[in-house]
């Protein structure tokens, strides 16, 4: 079997949800790409490739990641569709969860400050609340 590259195929979606899972937090606590390459011995630019999905993050960098942004390195997997299963019209999950957005929105500055105020919620049930909240909030409204 032939192993799958960027090239070939584009950044495995595994690779790019974690990704996304990292620039989340990363976003979410004001943090720049520098302090978190500094943080764990990469330059800048390797985190941006981490974030985008084009470079795998190995397990030791995860991990010193995961440190650095304070949360454990399960996060960053939390609500991960499986990506080997295709649904029933043939789309595999990743492409039916990107068709509402034509860009990335984690990256527009309203979810940043989101991003920021959720995360400095000390209390965690509250912050539960709020995410169970805007799901909510969220099919509610994307039912109209």
């Amino acid at each position: 079997m032939r192993r799958r590259t960027v090239k070939d195929d584009g950044p495995d979606p595994i690779d790019q949800y974690v990704g996304s899972r990292v620039r989340a937090r990363r976003v979410g606590l004001r943090m720049s790409q520098t302090r978190l390459g500094d943080a764990i011995n990469v330059t800048f630019q390797q985190i941006q490739k981490y974030e985008n999905g084009t470079n795998r993050i190995g397990a030791s960098n995860l991990y010193k990641i995961a440190k650095t942004l304070g949360v454990e390195v399960g996060f960053f997997f939390e609500g991960m569709p499986d990506f080997d299963k295709k649904s029933k019209r043939g789309r595999k999950p990743k492409e039916i969860a990107e068709a509402p957005f034509k860009e990335d929105p984690l990256t527009s500055r309203e979810a940043i400050e989101l991003m920021h105020n959720y995360f400095r919620v000390d209390d965690e049930q509250v912050r539960r609340r709020l995410a169970q909240f805007v799901k909510t909030l969220a099919r509610t409204m994307g039912s109209r």
